[in-house]
């Protein structure tokens, strides 16, 4: 039988840590860090380091004496995504490590993001550092707990009540949907069949006094295929279209179902779907939606 493998555990440690100087500009920027500022250090070219060093790593010469206050709001530069975090790292749930160019900074920081998730990572990112509390602050780097993105977006909940009265053309015509047909009007003097039901002509301007019950079969004449959802809709994507129902004039816009919305069609033969006599309001939801008879399509 195969052996278990030997292994062996080992702990390296220094015991009360392992201390050393900081020297005068580390020193400096992780001071400020403990009273929640963010410092750079100009170069003698007119950069500013952030972090700040003690030689300018282009011409190896010595930094100013010239400190700057930069951020504390920055621009992501690149990034990586942790999706696991691991014992040790800043936060306990999925984070981006990421080169913060710090405003008013030549240099970029690195430190993590808090981001609500990936694909709210981008290159140009606007973030502001969420500092830890006051008391908890030490003159380290994780005295920044993290960067957090800029708030560019509100969700404000839009909910209004209000009342309508229908007036005596929709009245009349939602009574006829309430029994299962559908209530047009005929024009006089210009002959044009109305759907719904009104009371005077768009065409002419005539008084509309003659009622005609017509079919609850039409035609469809052309469609959109939406993709967000509806409550009314029977699935997503769902269609709604403008069908001409037989003996009208100007086509009425209504629901697709039962049938895939990439199968609709103009021309297409259909027929409206009512919700049970004993569930109908004065209301167009009792008609659920329009769906095809199975018959040839019409040339439009």
């Amino acid at each position: 039988m195969p052996s278990e493998p030997l292994v062996a555990q080992h702990v390296l440690e220094f015991p009360g840590g392992y201390t050393r100087t900081t020297g005068p500009v580390i020193g400096r920027f992780l001071t400020e860090l403990r009273d929640g500022r963010i410092v750079g250090v100009r170069t003698a070219d007119d950069r500013v380091l952030v972090p700040p060093l003690e030689y300018d790593p282009g011409t190896g010469e010595p930094v100013t004496d010239d400190y700057v206050e930069v951020g504390p709001a920055g621009t992501v530069q690149s990034w990586a995504w942790v999706e696991e975090p691991r014992k040790g790292h800043p936060l306990d749930r999925p984070f981006a490590w990421a080169l913060v160019k710090l405003d008013g900074a030549d240099t970029s920081l690195v430190h993590a993001v808090d981001a609500p998730g990936v694909k709210a990572m981008r290159p140009g990112l606007r973030v502001r550092p969420r500092w830890k509390p006051e008391s908890e602050r030490v003159g380290h780097i994780t005295d920044i707990a993290c960067f957090v993105p800029e708030v560019t977006t509100m969700v404000s909940v839009v909910r209004a009540e209000y009342s309508i009265q229908p007036g005596r053309s929709l009245a009349r015509f939602l009574e006829g949907v309430r029994d299962g047909i559908f209530i047009a009007g005929r024009c006089t003097r210009c002959d044009k069949v109305y759907v719904p039901f009104r009371t005077t002509c768009p065409q002419c301007g005539s008084v509309i006094g003659e009622e005609l019950e017509l079919p609850d079969t039409g035609t469809v004449t052309t469609f959109a295929i939406n993709n967000l959802p509806d409550p009314r809709a029977p699935e997503v994507p769902f269609v709604s279209a403008y069908i001409m129902i037989d003996g009208a004039d100007v086509p009425m816009i209504a629901l697709m179902g039962d049938v895939p919305a990439h199968e609709v069609r103009q021309g297409m033969r259909v027929k409206a779907v009512w919700v049970p006599p004993e569930e109908r309001t004065l209301s167009m939801t009792n008609i659920r939606w329009f769906a095809p008879t199975g018959e040839p399509d019409v040339e439009l």
